[in-house]
């Protein structure tokens, strides 16, 4: 049965896959559903939806490696993590990064950093004080 739904995102990627396995290993979020063309990613109450991008806006799409980062946008997608040790450890082997250690900051009791996927997308990255 489906977590009840409280609060998502949609994010729309060249590589569905591929975003998947970055957000779902990144953020412990599980996969819910998948069919071609999306994956339902899910945690308590939040629900993050991997849309494939149209195959004729994808073709003209590029997308670099490392990725270019896409930080010149309206929202920024933020998500929960146990570690950001840890996740700047593991977000290059999924083709994505975080900023270094040097460039967190604390915010109402967290502990953040910036990073971005593998297409680009920036996302911060949060870790709960203990």
């Amino acid at each position: 049965m489906p977590t009840p739904f409280v609060a998502g995102a949609v994010v729309y990627a060249k590589d569905v896959p591929r975003i998947s396995t970055f957000y779902s290993e990144l953020a412990g979020l599980s996969i819910a559903h998948s069919e071609p063309g999306y994956v339902v990613l899910e945690s308590a109450g939040f629900q993050l939806v991997i849309v494939a991008i149209p195959a004729h806006i994808a073709a003209s799409l590029e997308v670099t490696v490392p990725p270019q980062r896409r930080e010149n946008t309206a929202i920024k997608l933020v998500l929960a993590v146990p570690s950001i040790a840890r996740a700047r450890l593991v977000a290059p082997s999924l083709g994505g990064g975080l900023n270094p250690a040097e460039r967190e900051w604390q915010f109402q009791g967290s502990c953040v950093c910036d990073g971005h996927d593998p297409e680009g997308n920036v996302v911060q990255f949060r870790q709960n004080a203990l």
